[in-house]
């Protein structure tokens, strides 16, 4: 049972039909397509459809009662005994429901943000979480104003830790979704440049992702990248935890090693941790984990032990295996700047290639500093990529950057995948390692399925 029809009258107390006590509702469904048995119809309007319009199809499909905003025409075959909650909008009852849903259930919410690393340090939490806690987190990247309230209204009622990632490109976005959530401990994993086209600058970024702290309490733990001048003035809160490389953090990540499929790191408390993924960015991400893991109270070895079973949201450098034995990184879901240069700098570290061919794509949302900050990766490439091909329109830059700093290198740049693809086919062996990452826009999972 996710709710009774009583319980969900207190909140939308105007409503009509079979409003009987007992009626239990045992799931919610927006998607009217879905079989369902005894759900809550939620018609989300968006720019191109609207929800409203399917709600016999829902009926038909299992739903026995829907939220229903006020200007729109109920369907005159609807069944009068069908249940109805009447809103102003359905989007914003979405929200309060969901709000309603957590307060009611009362588990530890976390709440995880920051320009890059955000849905690894989610995966990485809740994997740590679920060692001690009965834990429910969020799907994918489900992190928007739909997604997170989804996620909340998905636990079950013995949810004892929620772990929520929270997603924006604009001012106000991680407010709301903070206010809904009512974190217990958040998480700020960096400032990138995702999303300045809308925010402005990095100072600007910063200011967004700190709104996450809106819906906290004064006794809230907020965890932030130390390393971060930009969230140096909230160093001094009494509620912060510093995490990084630096020797001013609270929690200091060092002696950083990476292995053939897994990186080892030290912490400050002096333990040697291993996370079956590569690079410097994801030791820190992991150390985000552990700090939380002991706020929780969960102890150094089942944390060990959870970070060394890990499994990720795919697409964020997964490793595979293609045709003829190539090694594959797959870092295709997202992009900024940063965390293309992170991926690029775990690239270079590896050893045991002949070749080592990146695949870059444009990254999206940069605004009028696009080319300018696609150029600035190719700042951090030495020659030991011995391929670079760029895929797209402002990724060019990174291509002309590289064949001026090193002429060695083999350097092209394409603006279809169908020509990367068939250039690609030169490399297929086991002797080389192909990095692909670029913005979700640019699907390069496409080129990938060819290949693997």
């Amino acid at each position: 049972m996710l709710f009774t029809v009583e319980w969900l009258s207190t909140i939308f107390p105007r409503v009509t039909g079979n409003v009987e006590n007992a009626i239990q509702i045992k799931t919610y469904m927006t998607d009217s397509r879905l079989k369902t048995e005894d759900s809550l119809f939620i018609p989300i309007v968006g720019e191109n459809f609207d929800g409203h319009d399917f709600l016999m199809q829902a009926y038909e499909n299992g739903a026995i009662a829907t939220l229903w905003q006020d200007n729109k025409v109920l369907p005159e075959a609807l069944p009068k005994d069908f249940i109805v909650f009447s809103v102003k909008d359905t989007t914003k009852a979405l929200q309060h429901l969901a709000g309603c849903y957590r307060d009611e259930i009362k588990p530890i919410v976390i709440g995880v943000t920051g320009s890059n690393g955000k849905t690894t340090t989610k995966d990485i939490v809740a994997t740590i979480a679920k060692e001690k806690y009965k834990t429910h987190y969020t799907d994918g990247n489900l992190n928007n104003e739909f997604g997170l309230p989804f996620t909340i209204l998905s636990m079950s009622k013995d949810t004892e830790v929620l772990v929520l990632e929270m997603g924006m490109s604009s001012f106000g976005e991680i407010e709301l979704l903070s206010n809904i959530a009512k974190p217990d401990y958040a998480i700020i994993t960096n400032i990138g440049e995702s999303h300045i086209e809308y925010l402005g600058s990095r100072e600007g970024i910063a200011k967004a992702k700190l709104e996450i702290t809106s819906g906290m309490d004064q006794n809230g733990k907020l965890i932030i990248d130390g390393d971060e001048i930009l969230l140096s003035h909230v160093h001094q809160q009494e509620n912060v935890v510093r995490v990084g490389f630096g020797e001013d953090n609270d929690f200091i990540v060092s002696e950083i090693e990476l292995k053939q499929n897994a990186t080892v790191f030290k912490g400050s408390d002096h333990s040697t941790y291993t996370i079956p993924v590569l690079g410097s960015h994801n030791a820190k991400n992991a150390a985000y984990g552990i700090v939380l893991g002991r706020l929780l109270g969960i102890d150094s070895e089942s944390i060990k032990h959870a970070l060394e079973h890990l499994k990720l949201t795919g697409m964020r450098f997964e490793t595979l295996t293609g045709k003829n034995d190539v090694s594959i990184i797959n870092d295709a879901y997202n992009a900024s700047p940063t965390s293309m240069m992170a991926a690029i700098q775990v690239v270079q570290q590896m050893s045991g290639f002949v070749n080592k061919v990146a695949v870059l794509g444009d990254i999206y949302e940069l605004g009028e500093k696009s080319r300018e900050l696609h150029e600035v990766v190719a700042e951090v490439m030495n020659d030991s990529i011995t391929h670079l091909y760029t895929v797209g329109e402002d990724s060019i830059v990174i291509s002309n950057a590289m064949k001026n700093k090193y002429p060695t290198v083999v350097v092209k740049h394409f603006t279809e995948k169908a020509q990367l693809l068939e250039t690609l086919q030169n490399h297929l062996n086991k002797e080389t390692l192909i990095l692909f990452k670029a913005s979700r826009g640019m699907k390069l999972e496409s080129v990938i399925n060819e290949i693997k």
